[in-house]
């Protein structure tokens, strides 16, 4: 339920750390790992797979030590266009704020375009887009009800994904290693799978390339910072979500991708099919492969979950800042922004429609957009928390006094922009991707300019 404050509307804090924890892990573990892992191993090779998912870990860890700074010291719903507009300008703040909601939005087709593909393993002969349609219908339920209710279910969804993960990477360890007996008695393959090919299959270059649905798959840890207004005791529950959702990450993401390495050979993987289900089906596991199929799919829903949260949460952000409409800043009674709701949802109903045409290759296209949208979004926390605390230290401050404080500053924020940097300049050199700029770049020409003629106006 909503709290008024005079006149205006305020979340009440309803989550704590295990809510948020799972929240984090519930927009990171989708498509991003159970899809989009298999493009990666396609492009760069098992072993530049690897090295793609480390190099990746590294940047959204410095990125989250710069958000822990920011969202302790100032904890609100929606919270990165705040900072950005604070410390960076205005008209940044609007536009990271609309890119935000672009990366969900956008999410959020390639993640109903994804559960329905999945579908595809049990029913072929019905079209993709209407299991998306259902899938979808069924996520804007849940969302619409309590923020209390969306937290709890969210919790057991994302649970759920942990325990499979970590079932996955015991039954594929078991198997590189001849424990558990691969299908058709085949050969315990070991780790020669990952060098089969050579190092670098398609050149080490393949790395750069593959660091945007890298950078996908990560992305969703940023949530921590979205949901700090709606968290109990944002000092002590944002860094240990942080710490705790970073640890399990790098487990998760560097253990799946070792074991998918090693047990799928590169000229199997794609996005077509879950390289996961590929997997269990080469391990003798019985019904393996449809168990993994099931939970993935719950898994997609849940990212899914999740990312309707965060893009109708930036929108009710906008309005309660008053740069958009304030009809997306009411809440229902029952603490919801729903209006803000419905139209997070018809933006992932576009790109839902755009999975009628060709879902392989439109779910890579639309995987990069939102890629793009999150590591620029990524590039605005590093630099915020790099002018925050410049701007901290000459009003006389001691870093003493911050809550939770960014390590080795100024070496993280900078270091973290241009990792972001870089993935963002590899993909003007694969024509796969190439998409998300020609989207991208004039979605924020537009923003900027939207921005401007907006406040010509209104003075």
């Amino acid at each position: 339920m909503n709290v008024n404050n005079g006149s205006k509307q305020q979340f009440r804090r309803k989550m704590q750390a295990r809510h948020i924890v799972m929240l984090s892990l519930g927009g990171v573990i989708g498509t991003g790992l159970f899809l989009s892992s298999g493009y990666t191993i396609q492009q760069a090779g098992p072993f530049g797979a690897i090295l793609s998912y480390l190099v990746g870990a590294i940047a959204v860890y410095l990125v989250m030590l710069c958000l822990g700074e920011l969202s302790v010291h100032m904890p609100e719903t929606g919270a990165f266009h705040s900072y950005a507009a604070k410390y960076i300008g205005p008209a940044t703040g609007y536009t990271v704020a609309w890119l935000y909601w672009l990366t969900w939005t956008v999410a959020l087709g390639s993640e109903f375009t994804a559960a329905g593909l999945l579908m595809q393993r049990w029913f072929p002969s019905v079209n993709v887009w209407i299991w998306s349609a259902l899938f979808a219908a069924l996520i804007f339920v849940l969302n619409a009800r309590s923020v209390r209710f969306f937290a709890e279910s969210e919790f057991w969804f994302s649970s759920v994904k942990v325990l499979t993960i970590v079932l996955f990477i015991v039954i594929g360890a078991g198997a590189m290693f001849g424990i558990v007996p691969m299908a058709e008695s085949a050969p315990a393959p070991f780790l020669t799978n990952i060098t089969s090919a050579g190092w670098f299959p398609n050149g080490a270059f393949a790395i750069l390339l593959t660091m945007l649905a890298v950078n996908f798959a990560f992305s969703g840890t940023e949530l921590i910072g979205i949901a700090a207004g709606e968290s109990v005791n944002p000092e002590k529950t944002i860094p240990k979500a942080i710490r705790t959702t970073l640890f399990r990450l790098v487990i998760f993401f560097i253990g799946t991708i070792v074991v998918l390495s090693a047990l799928l050979p590169m000229s199997e993987a794609g996005v077509t099919e879950s390289p996961f289900v590929t997997v269990m089906e080469r391990v003798g596991v019985p019904y393996a492969a449809d168990v993994m199929n099931f939970v993935i799919l719950t898994a997609i829903l849940s990212a899914a979950n999740s990312g309707l949260y965060a893009s109708s949460r930036m929108l009710w952000s906008l309005a309660d800042k008053k740069t958009i409409s304030p009809l997306f800043a009411k809440l229902s009674k029952h603490g919801v922004p729903l209006n803000a709701v419905i139209l997070s949802m018809m933006g992932g109903g576009l790109a839902l429609l755009s999975s009628i045409v060709a879902p392989g290759t439109v779910y890579i296209a639309l995987v990069s957009i939102s890629g793009l949208a999150v590591v620029v979004v990524w590039m605005s926390i590093s630099a915020s928390q790099f002018m925050f605390r410049r701007q901290y230290l000459r009003e006389g401050n001691s870093v003493d006094k911050l809550a939770y404080r960014t390590p080795w500053y100024p070496f993280v924020p900078i270091a973290s922009f241009l990792l972001c940097l870089a993935s963002c300049i590899g993909i003007a050199f694969d024509p796969t991707q190439r998409i998300a700029l020609y989207c991208g770049v004039p979605f924020i020409a537009l923003c900027y300019i939207s921005y401007y003629s907006f406040y010509r106006v209104k003075k």
